[in-house]
């Protein structure tokens, strides 16, 4: 058995935050809240979230910020982020995306589309992992293989 997913749902809106839980219910996650945005990058450091859900307007580090700054490091800059915000002017979007965004929602958030957005983005964050992992594999065997025939 696969351990659940994990989402961090990041929104300075405690009734946002409990909409987006609420949507998710009955799904394999497990999910953590932040409530602005020094908090969600802590919390991405103590949560190791498969998938982050980020809002853009939060008070002490901006949705931009954030994303950019995960996108920076090379612990989390793989890690999925679907930016979920009121803001929906064109130049938003492009900035979102700018900062390192792998999709956009806006508010109202439906329901249909953000579970299949997060079922989507989580299905590329797992093959992902699987292709990483079996690439670590097949350097360790072929380095195994090496040393046995005295080629190194």
């Amino acid at each position: 058995m696969t351990a659940p997913s994990r989402i961090l749902i990041a929104d300075d809106n405690l009734q946002n935050c409990e909409l987006l839980d609420a949507y998710l219910t009955g799904e394999p996650y497990e999910i953590a809240m932040a409530h602005d945005g020094q908090q969600s990058l802590d919390m991405v450091a103590e949560f190791h979230p498969d998938l982050i859900l980020l809002d853009i307007m939060m008070p002490k580090v901006s949705g931009y910020e954030v994303c950019k700054r995960l996108r920076a490091d090379p612990a989390t800059r793989d890690i999925p982020i679907l930016m979920v915000t009121a803001l929906n002017e064109l130049g938003d979007i492009e900035r979102a995306v700018q900062a390192g965004a792998d999709d956009f929602l806006t508010k109202p958030v439906h329901r249909l589309e953000l579970t299949t957005r997060v079922k989507s983005l989580l299905r590329v964050r797992h093959l992902t992992n699987q292709r990483d992992r079996l690439l670590a594999y097949l350097e360790e065997v072929d380095g195994e293989a090496v040393k046995s025939l005295g080629l190194k």
